[in-house]
């Protein structure tokens, strides 16, 4: 087989954590008497982490504003975190599958820290080895470094492992990785969107990624 692990993206790729992000985000701008969005107006705005959600939304803010933001967001965003996210459907079977074939799997996230733990032990405690959110000292995607962070963890030779994910920062990171990358359809961006970032490989459903590993 060539890889010998599968490092997953987390929000719009193995679980669809929208409506936690925008209830946790509109709570926030109502704090600040600022706008409102449907949960389908931000998933332009995901993928980047926090600050970047925050800067995007609100464009007109200053940098003490967007501190602010983020101050009251995160907390908030990490308690409340698994209130209605969910795998989406065929994932835990998909990731089942792969690590029954031997795969090392792990998460990697651009979200806090704080928040990616609690959806980790929920949904992928017995599938994971490993889930990393922000952490200080270790750059965000789409620099390389929180998957050479997760590589050396597990002991793993990042060159043999795949990356999949659902946005632009996913390709990028993969390619600065020096990695492969598979992007799925069901998340926060459009096929198309994929294909104008640069995604060479593409799928619309989870059992097509052991397909695609297996072969």
């Amino acid at each position: 087989m060539k890889y010998d692990a599968v490092f997953f993206d987390l929000d719009g790729t193995v679980i669809d954590t929208l409506q936690d992000i925008a209830d946790a985000a509109n709570r926030t701008f109502r704090h600040f008497h600022l706008p409102e969005y449907e949960a389908q107006a931000l998933k332009p705005f995901l993928g980047w982490g926090t600050a970047q959600l925050m800067k995007l939304a609100v464009p007109q803010a200053s940098d003490a504003l967007l501190e602010a933001l983020q101050a009251h967001y995160a907390p908030y965003y990490a308690a409340h975190a698994a209130v209605k996210s969910r795998p989406y459907p065929g994932v835990l079977s998909m990731m089942a599958r792969l690590k029954a074939d031997g795969l090392v799997l792990a998460i990697i996230s651009n979200k806090p820290d704080a928040a990616v733990q609690p959806l980790a032990e929920a949904f992928f405690s017995d599938l994971a080895a490993l889930s990393v959110g922000e952490i200080q000292g270790v750059r965000r995607k789409p620099c390389p470094d929180m998957l050479q962070h997760a590589a050396a963890k597990l002991g793993l030779d990042l060159k043999r492992c795949l990356y999949v994910g659902d946005s632009e920062v996913d390709i990028d990171t993969a390619n600065n990785a020096g990695i492969d990358c598979v992007c799925v359809t069901w998340g926060f961006r459009t096929r198309e969107a994929l294909v104008g970032a640069g995604a060479k490989h593409i799928i619309d459903a989870p059992e097509e990624l052991v397909a695609f590993v297996e072969k």
